[in-house]
């Protein structure tokens, strides 16, 4: 697209959104403080390198296709996440799960990895300038055959997973300490019963033992931030989920942590959007994990629908994006890894956007007031007003691809380096 074209186009949707009291160079700024934690495990389908041709299994995790140019190796991974970040405005983090370390094909046990695992990882961050996010890996692990992981009441399995997750934040601190950035670093657990359990309180009494002890050591906030992710069920947890919301919702209140809101853990007429402000009341920060849940956790790529527009909103509405995280979490192995990961960016930010570019002070007034035909009128309005030409301004601006361009970007990168892999 030429950028007369765009720039036409962008001076037409300031002047437009102007008529409203809306300045667009100022939302323009305001997405610059969103920065997306990109997910590591879309890259290679949550297979990690802990193993030569490693293959996800177990744990409630299921990723369905075999597209080709699959990441086997962290060059390649890299390599990818770097493409995709040239191709993407703004800036953006990595989320890197313990799978993902640098072992050099020595097999170190969960319980055995240390910072230097993770080294290369942090030197490679450093150059490109972004920071890094982490996750302890409860899953895909005879440890965790059987359902549970720090709710386990096989004593021997419930340590390893405490140890493994305390040196997880002992290496998201040093990320955060090397990178000038702090680590958020999130705990999942697939714990839970896929048919009718008898004694749920005591594995959450486990849970809560095991999080004391990790949590036992504190590092400097401005390193480390944790976060705690709850879910409604699972694959092999459909009848009880251990770390349910009012379980870890409860935790994170009493111990000052994160939750961890992935919107395809709730039920299917829960809206996450509505949680945040709730949230917000009670805890100093909270994550997001972004997704696409279809039916059910399923993990779908990120589009601009109704569910991710409010959750948006809501965080611009309550004046949040300081305090709310972002990262996107999900595995499509069905399409082009690359073309996946761009979707799915693109589209929480153009979501931030159509929320930076809403009329709030106005649509409260007439809330107030008690003209909700007009705040009605106005909501339905703004989805007709030129915001992607705003966001095709944006990527002008930052010097990438703007509107489908970056088709052919992710196309010949498949012809050039995925299709030979």
């Amino acid at each position: 697209m030429k950028k007369e074209v765009i720039e036409k186009a962008y001076a037409f949707a300031k002047e437009q959104y102007a008529a409203m009291g809306i300045d667009t160079d100022h939302a323009l700024k305001q997405l610059d403080q969103v920065q997306i934690s990109l997910h590591c495990w879309q890259a290679d389908d949550v297979g990690g390198f802990e193993t030569p041709d490693a293959v996800l299994g177990g744990g409630g995790i299921q990723v369905t296709g075999n597209y080709p140019g699959k990441a086997k190796t962290i060059a390649q991974l890299r390599a990818d996440i770097e493409k995709v970040m040239s191709l993407l405005p703004g800036k953006q983090r990595l989320n890197l799960h313990a799978i993902y370390g640098d072992f050099k094909n020595e097999r170190i046990d969960r319980d055995q990895i240390e910072v230097k695992h993770f080294q290369s990882w942090i030197d490679w961050a450093g150059k490109l300038g972004i920071g890094i996010d982490f996750n302890c890996t409860c899953f895909s692990h005879p440890y965790a055959n059987d359902g549970f992981t720090l709710s386990s009441k096989n004593e021997k399995y419930r340590k390893f997973w405490v140890e493994h997750t305390k040196r997880c934040r002992k290496i998201a601190a040093e990320m955060g300490k090397q990178l000038g950035t702090p680590a958020v670093h999130n705990i999942w657990i697939p714990d839970g019963s896929k048919d009718v359990p008898v004694d749920r309180n005591a594995h959450r009494i486990l849970l809560k033992k095991s999080l004391d002890e990790i949590f036992s050591i504190e590092y400097p906030k401005e390193y480390l931030k944790d976060a705690i992710e709850c879910k409604l069920f699972g694959i092999g947890s459909e009848a009880m989920v251990v770390g349910s919301h009012e379980f870890y919702l409860g935790y994170a209140i009493k111990n000052n942590k994160l939750i961890t809101l992935d919107n395809g853990h709730f039920h299917p007429t829960e809206q996450v959007g509505d949680k945040i402000s709730s949230c917000l009341q009670f805890l100093d920060e909270i994550l997001l994990h972004v997704t696409r849940g279809v039916r059910w956790d399923s993990d779908h790529v990120v589009i601009f629908n109704d569910e991710i527009q409010l959750i948006t909103q809501e965080i611009v509405r309550c004046k949040a994006i300081n305090r709310v995280k972002v990262g996107l979490d999900y595995f499509d192995a069905s399409i082009n890894r690359i073309g996946a990961y761009l979707i799915g960016t693109r589209s929480a930010q153009l979501a931030f956007l159509f929320a930076l570019l809403e009329p709030t002070e106005k649509l409260k007034v007439f809330e107030e007031t008690g003209k909700n035909f007009e705040r009605l009128a106005m909501l339905e309005l703004m989805k007709t007003k030129p915001f992607g030409a705003v966001y095709d301004y944006y990527c002008l601006i930052n010097n990438v691809p703007v509107n489908d361009d970056y088709v052919a970007e992710v196309a010949k990168y498949e012809t050039e380096v995925l299709s030979k892999r």
